[in-house]
């Protein structure tokens, strides 16, 4: 889309594409430059034409934000979270898959179905692709990963080309995350530890194919809270349809973020601790009209515990 066709509103927002994004992703600010800037890239019209809008390898330990900001960024650039295309690599480790991921040629099973791939990005060009721990996928499976970021566009088990334009290309991979997890090291070291990890997984001509690899750090308490923050700011707006008002003091998010952080798993049992703590509870609460439409929960921690109080 060449500059002189974007509307005032949308150049303003590309400018500050940074803070739209970290509305929904805590940190992570090395990542979401990089993005931005390829978007920007793209947008400007400067990026190549015949390839995806942009392509990525998000290289991090689980519940970080990978996932989070794939769907920010679809957010942004396609006005909704769901115009991204998520596909599990760990479906296609053997070397028959690749038929499942662009469709089985003709006379073969499965010929009318169509790839989950090419099937999905033909119903929706413009979205986000978000390809999930690369580093299980077969080798011939990237292979078409390799048409895909050079040409742009791949050929279904039905022949038919399938454009991938106006696609982001995202690709997730767990490689090198025991390094990101020690503290020990400085964060160059770090760095230059998972690089070396990638390297010796993958091709040197499928990596110089890809825009950017980015790094992504592992969260700290303070992030933690942040984050906490976010999720019950959707809460809360679930809440406001039905007139009722939330508010927590400080301590109960502390609790919250301490509760649900697991160095493992990130910030991915955060949901189910919010879920547990604070929905279950409340909704016996609403059930039994204790809480009722126009009040206000005040929600405390004390000796370990969360107090709920309705006023």
């Amino acid at each position: 889309i060449p500059v002189s066709r974007l509307q005032e509103g949308e150049r303003e927002k590309l400018v500050k594409l940074e803070s739209h994004l970290h509305e929904r992703v805590v940190d992570q600010e090395r990542a979401i430059k990089a993005v931005s800037n390829a978007v920007r890239r793209a947008r400007a019209g400067l990026q190549d034409p015949n390839r995806p809008l942009g392509s990525f390898i998000f290289l991090g330990p689980t519940g970080v934000g990978k996932t989070e900001l794939s769907r920010a960024l679809a957010e942004f650039l396609f006005d909704d979270e769901n115009a991204m295309i998520r596909i599990d690599m760990s479906e296609y480790m053997e070397k028959h898959t690749v038929a499942r991921l662009i469709g089985a040629p003709p006379g073969y099973v499965g010929y009318e179905e169509g790839g989950q791939l090419s099937e999905a990005v033909r119903r929706r060009p413009y979205s986000v692709v978000l390809f999930d721990e690369i580093e299980k996928a077969h080798q011939d499976v990237f292979n078409v990963l390799l048409q895909v970021l050079d040409d742009g566009r791949i050929t279904d088990g039905q022949g038919r080309t399938v454009d991938f334009k106006n696609t982001v290309i995202i690709m997730t991979s767990n490689i090198g995350s025991q390094f990101i997890m020690d503290e020990e090291q400085s964060s160059e070291a770090r760095r230059r530890l998972v690089m070396d990890a990638l390297r010796a997984n993958f091709r040197p001509e499928f990596l110089n194919r890809v825009d950017e690899i980015i790094i992504f750090d592992r969260l700290s308490e303070d992030d933690l809270k942040k984050i906490v923050e976010i999720q019950l700011k959707r809460l809360a707006k679930r809440l406001e349809q039905q007139k009722i008002t939330l508010e927590l003091s400080d301590s109960a998010k502390q609790l919250l973020a301490r509760e649900g952080y697991d160095p493992v798993y990130g910030a991915r049992p955060l949901r189910r601790t919010i879920q547990k703590e604070i929905l279950d509870p409340l909704s016996i609460e609403i059930l039994e009209g204790k809480v009722r439409e126009g009040q206000t929960v005040k929600i405390d921690a004390k000796n370990g515990q969360l107090e709920f109080r309705e006023k």
